[in-house]
């Protein structure tokens, strides 16, 4: 940030504070226009008061009064024919405003025809690439602007870069887009939520699908962060903070992710350089900090006491007091920002690491985002932190390794509810089990008490003969299915327990069964028999000739209905595949991520501290 921004902050303050309106008497008259003498009377005072450089004084004062008077012009336009002007600041990748414009549309048009005002004004050929931002959200060009809040005089942000680059932003941020949807309805065969320890998240199924988008969403921005490409990752952000907001509230208080990301938005408005925005900023900040406190203690006390001070989770306090800093700056509420910056001084230089110490153990062959984390957390003593680094990996694979028979449970109810169905805690059935409780009597109790723990044990206790005889029947497979299943390729175990489970439906065993594989070239090797098996029977489903097929196994007739049935799956099994093809690709937007979320180097915050302090001083 510039000396001269700092020149308006101060202004703007003093002129709010004593009432000065630079477009009215004595400053301005109507007619008549800017009285110089005055203005240069108001600049002579203020730069006294202020310790402001005279001619910088005089020449911020005019801006300020013809910025004001191109406002009152728009107004009263507005007023008259219903356009209302806006104030788009274009930014690019790495922080630089490329361009500053003013755009008219009506606030009864859709978000659209505002993207498109922006992208004539830019000689874009496509407006879909032009991303407008308003009060932390993206605008969408499917509704009016009127109904996203939208007023005249209002400032934008807008991130498009050039015409080759803005295309190709586009079409990364859709693609990013379509392969998690892809991901996340691969029923948890790629990606599934775990805390930082290794322990699952359970949740219902639609929060579960949400709150897995919003997250990975938001890890392929952490990728674009540490990348540097600041426009990328906001768009995505922001993305993720819209899928977060359809979350039921009480789903968000089991992750974490919703205070960082609101954090990670300020970051980057702050690395785009984008102070149009501050008004968004202060609410995300709150957000974080009331989610801190609620994580860590009122002050971080809680945390601290666990802890101690040179904790890495004081890298994501740290941030934080850097950001409030720098927003108390730009509010032109100088002691508080002194006192935040002042903070995130002191928790710099508890958090940093000896570079000779971090090379050390990354020659040891340790991840440098774990040796950073362990050098933080045992203050430096490398000896310790090879330790650390050890147990905590040890700790991690014995709560996955604990987890596994819930998150089994979890698979198996999601799959025998596909269709629909009360969600049952996967934790609480093992806990039961664990009792020696039939599972199918847990699952009952569960479903009854709403996964209440106690009640279900008291009614397994008092009235398990009651819950037995609610229980349906479970039919016996169909034989005829069974080798219907293995002739598709389906080895037999997993087709008897797809039957099982989906009651000897056809469709959904299959369903069942292509979800079930854990490896792409598996899928493939049933795909090619299945596809062969269609190939070798004629329309009405009976075998064209003896000599069509090697398998051993004779031929079980299938119905037209049946056949159309597997040629339907055939397709999707088809684009199953795809759902892997996403995976390797979203895989390779994280591949640059540092395995840790409280991992920061924390040398862009530091360069910042350095440049805000200096404002201060100044």
């Amino acid at each position: 940030m510039s000396q001269i921004n700092n020149t308006f902050i101060k202004l703007r303050s003093r002129l709010r504070e004593r009432d000065i309106k630079l477009w009215e008497e004595p400053y301005y008259f109507e007619g008549v226009g800017s009285i110089e003498t005055e203005m240069d009377r108001l600049a002579r005072d203020l730069s006294g008061e202020l310790g402001i450089d005279l001619a910088d004084c005089r020449c911020a004062l005019a801006e300020m009064q013809d910025g004001a008077l191109r406002k009152l012009a728009a107004r009263r336009e507005f007023n008259a024919t219903g356009l209302a002007t806006f104030n788009v600041r274009c930014v690019d990748s790495k922080g630089g405003t490329s361009q500053i414009l003013e755009i008219k549309c009506s606030l009864g048009g859709m978000g659209s025809e505002l993207q498109g005002e922006v992208a004539k004004k830019l000689n874009l050929s496509d407006p879909s690439h032009v991303k407008c931002i308003s009060g932390g959200r993206l605008i969408n060009g499917q509704t009016t602007l009127a109904s996203q809040g939208l007023k005249t005089n209002q400032q934008l942000m807008v991130i498009v870069g050039g015409e080759n680059e803005g295309q190709q932003l586009h079409e990364r941020i859709q693609r990013i887009r379509a392969d998690v949807e892809l991901i996340t309805d691969a029923d948890h065969r790629f990606m599934e939520m775990e805390d930082q320890d290794g322990r699952p998240i359970f949740l219902p199924p639609d929060e579960n699908r949400s709150l897995l988008m919003a997250m990975s969403m938001y890890e392929a921005s952490r990728g674009a962060m540490r990348r540097e490409n600041f426009d990328e990752a906001l768009l995505l952000l922001l993305e993720a903070d819209e899928l977060f907001s359809r979350c039921d509230s009480k789903f968000l208080e089991a992750v974490d992710n919703y205070a960082l990301i609101n954090l990670d938005i300020v970051w980057c408005y702050l690395c785009l350089k984008n102070i149009t925005q501050l008004p968004d900023a202060q609410r995300r900040l709150d957000i974080c900090e009331r989610s801190f406190f609620k994580s860590y203690g009122e002050q971080f006390g809680r945390l601290y006491s666990l802890k101690g001070t040179s904790c890495p989770e004081r890298a994501l306090i740290m941030r934080l007091h850097l950001l409030q800093g720098v927003l108390f700056f730009h509010q032109n509420r100088r002691d508080e920002a002194y006192e935040k910056l002042e903070e995130a001084s002191r928790d710099l230089n508890e958090l940093r690491v000896d570079d000779d110490q971090l090379s050390a153990l990354v020659e040891m062959g340790y991840e440098e985002s774990d040796a950073r984390l362990a050098l933080r957390s045992c203050a430096g003593n490398v000896d310790r932190a090879i330790e650390f680094i050890q147990e905590r990996k040890v700790k991690i694979s014995e709560e996955r390794r604990n987890s596994a028979p819930a998150r089994q449970v979890y698979q198996e109810m999601r799959d025998a509810n596909s269709g629909g169905g009360e969600w049952v805690d996967p934790r609480s059935v093992c806990r039961l089990m664990e009792m020696g409780y039939e599972r199918r009597l847990v699952v009952e109790a569960l479903k009854r008490t709403k996964n209440n723990l106690e009640r279900s044990l008291d009614l397994l206790q008092r009235h398990s003969d009651d819950l037995r005889a609610n229980l349906p029947a479970t039919p016996a497979v169909d034989e005829s299915l069974l080798s219907t299943l293995q002739q598709l390729g389906f080895p037999a175990p997993n087709a008897r327990v797809a039957l099982e489970t989906t009651d000897n439906n056809f469709r959904k065993s299959i369903e069942f069964l292509l979800k079930s594989f854990v490896s792409e070239a598996e899928l493939l090797g049933v795909i090619e028999k299945m596809t062969k098996l269609v190939e070798d029977l004629g329309p009405s489903g009976s075998k064209r000739g003896s000599s069509s097929s090697s398998s051993t196994t004779p031929l079980v007739n299938l119905s037209g209905s049946k056949m159309r049935l597997v040629k339907s799956v055939l397709s999707q099994a088809k684009s199953e595949i795809e759902s892997y093809n996403a995976y390797k690709r979203f895989n390779e937007e994280l591949s640059e991520i540092n395995s840790h979320y409280l991992d920061l180097p924390l040398v862009q915050e530091e360069q910042i501290l350095i440049e805000y302090r200096n404002l201060l001083e100044r």
